[in-house]
């Protein structure tokens, strides 16, 4: 796997899976286990954290991306994860804006700066 580099993990709605799925990141692993999730309305939580949690165990995955509202769904899993690889990186969706306030990567990078590091 590291000859052919690392995958790209998408948890989101349908518009944002669809889209990067046209855009070539499906894939399956050895195992027949995609590299995504639709979240829709009766997915449950469990589900949701339980894909997360195989996307951060699997070693063919670099950058997990996620609805950021989905992401506060399990946003205590997200905060426990401290390896940089995978990266976590929240998106918005269509319905749901970006809030940099919830984006935990966002508030971890802030409290590594002081203002005096930009003068």
């Amino acid at each position: 796997m590291a000859a052919r580099g690392k995958l790209i993990a998408v948890l989101g709605d349908e518009d944002t899976c669809t889209g990067f799925l046209l855009g070539g990141i499906g894939e399956l692993n050895k195992n027949r286990r995609p590299n995504f999730l639709v979240v829709e309305k009766e997915t449950s939580v469990t589900e949701i954290e339980e894909t997360f949690k195989s996307f951060l165990s699997r070693d063919d995955i670099g950058i997990i991306l996620i609805n950021q509202y989905i992401a506060e769904m399990i946003r205590h899993v997200i905060d426990a994860h401290t390896l940089s690889i995978p990266a976590v990186l929240e998106i918005p969706s269509k319905e749901h804006p970006y809030d940099a306030s919830k984006d935990s990567i966002l508030r971890r990078a802030k409290g590594m700066f002081s203002t005096d590091d930009f003068r």
